[in-house]
């Protein structure tokens, strides 16, 4: 399996500019239903009415789309909540493509029938995305498995409506302070090299089976795992892996296992993200299972962040400050080291105060109501304070820190993720150790 390299962004050729025209006449099309729902149903408001006609408008208008709609449905503070709570529909309502159509791709990419291949395949998919879909096959030794099979035709669609989403964003910069400041550009480009990278599923076989061996690399994670991938059923479009059993992470009960369960996910995470660099970059509850068998599985590897030493470096310093000593001297060395605050500010302890007055109100209050995505922000919000750099990395770890606060409302109401010395126990050893045993606290398997 070869990597393909990402096609350009910055084109735009008669393609786009027919696709845009699509674009906006699918929109328009949409909103004139709302309106005549609307007026049948009146009651229900025209907010209502016109945010299902946006959804419905991504749906028919495909995964580029419907990619947007699970970033508005998962960021409901920046748009408005009827909306934002209606583009959830992208998270779990997305239309699947006809099973004969799966088999031809996998025949194409494998070079056998799915009769050779298979001692069963079911065409009825198991669950639908944006970008694939999932279909259970049974292999000829007995296995149960999954094949994980892309839509078809979705690199050039893909390709085509992220040029238009570039050119708009640079538009949108010049004319609209926001997204300047927001730097959507940028977004857009980011949105472009992890699409491209999802799109190959060489690259996404590969850092699944990286995921899965560094869960192991403690000895102290035998209750998360991650499916098995199957090499020789993978191709350029399909992905063969292990069947998981069980169902999503928000479908669980709430009490002291489900705290314990949030618990050892967010460990398993934090230790990819600051120590391995290689991270889930999309744990909605629909790829963060608990299975049968009582332990957690993540699942679809499409979306990874990968940060590099600088920036584990970075986090481990911020981290240790929220969760061992307050200190935040050794954070402001990293925070001028990485540019999110230039040199001209101050000395390493005049930046730690200036770090210090900005985050110890979050710290100050119970553990209950520590956000760590609040602690993100304001990090990024520092680096547009005094304009230096802009940490994108930092965007996708706080959108999967703002998941995993979701989970502990409903599921871990007393528990917060970034001052539990648990989730670090293989981050600081040492001093995890000997803060658990100068607080009398035993930590959980």
């Amino acid at each position: 399996m070869s990597t393909a390299p990402a096609p350009a962004l910055r084109e735009f050729g008669a393609r786009e500019f027919l696709r845009l025209i699509v674009i906006g006449a699918v929109l328009v099309y949409y909103q004139v239903i709302a309106v005549g729902r609307w007026v049948r149903r009146p009651r229900r408001g025209w907010a209502s009415h016109a945010s299902d006609g946006v959804v419905d408008a991504f749906f028919a208008l495909g995964p580029t789309f419907v990619k947007v709609g699970q970033l508005m449905g998962s960021s409901p503070g920046l748009f408005p909540k009827v909306l934002a709570d209606t583009c959830l529909r992208c998270l779990d309502e997305v239309p699947p493509f006809p099973g004969a159509q799966a088999r031809s791709i996998i025949e194409a990419d494998l070079g056998r029938s799915t009769a050779e291949l298979f001692q069963r395949f079911d065409d009825e998919p198991l669950s639908s995305a944006s970008v694939a879909q999932v279909h259970l096959c049974v292999l000829h030794d007995g296995r149960e498995a999954v094949m994980k099979v892309q839509r078809r035709g979705i690199y050039h669609r893909m390709k085509i409506d992220l040029r238009i989403a570039f050119v708009f964003a640079r538009a949108l910069e010049k004319y609209i302070a926001f997204f300047s400041t927001a730097n959507a550009s940028a977004i857009i480009v980011d949105l472009h090299a992890a699409t491209f990278a999802e799109l190959d599923s060489a690259v996404e076989a590969r850092r699944q089976s990286a995921f899965r061996q560094a869960i192991s690399a403690f000895g102290d994670n035998e209750f998360v795992t991650a499916p098995e991938v199957i090499a020789e059923y993978c191709g350029a479009r399909v992905i063969c892996m292990e069947r998981m059993h069980g169902s999503p992470l928000d479908q669980c009960t709430p009490g002291a296992q489900s705290e314990l369960i949030v618990r050892r996910a967010a460990k398993v995470w934090m230790e990819a993200l600051v120590l391995h660099g290689l991270f889930h970059g999309d744990v909605h509850a629909g790829n963060v299972w608990v299975l049968d068998d009582g332990r957690v599985s993540f699942l679809d590897f499409g979306v990874m962040g990968e940060l590099d030493e600088q920036w584990r470096s970075l986090l481990q310093d911020l981290f240790h400050a929220t969760v061992i000593d307050g200190d935040f001297t050794r954070l402001a060395s990293s925070v001028k080291r990485l540019g999110i605050v230039s040199d001209d500010v101050g000395t390493d302890a005049e930046v730690g105060m200036i770090l210090q007055a900005v985050f110890a109100p979050m710290l100050s209050d119970t553990l209950a109501h520590f956000s760590l995505t609040d602690f993100i922000k304001a990090l990024v919000g520092m680096g547009k304070q005094y304009r230096t750099s802009s940490p994108e990395e930092l965007i996708l770890v706080g959108k999967q820190l703002g998941y995993f606060e979701r989970y502990a409302i409903e599921l871990a109401p007393n528990w917060a993720l970034g001052t539990d010395p648990f989730v670090f126990k293989n981050v600081f050893p040492a001093e995890v150790a000997a803060l658990s045993q100068a607080r009398g606290v035993v930590l959980p398997d």
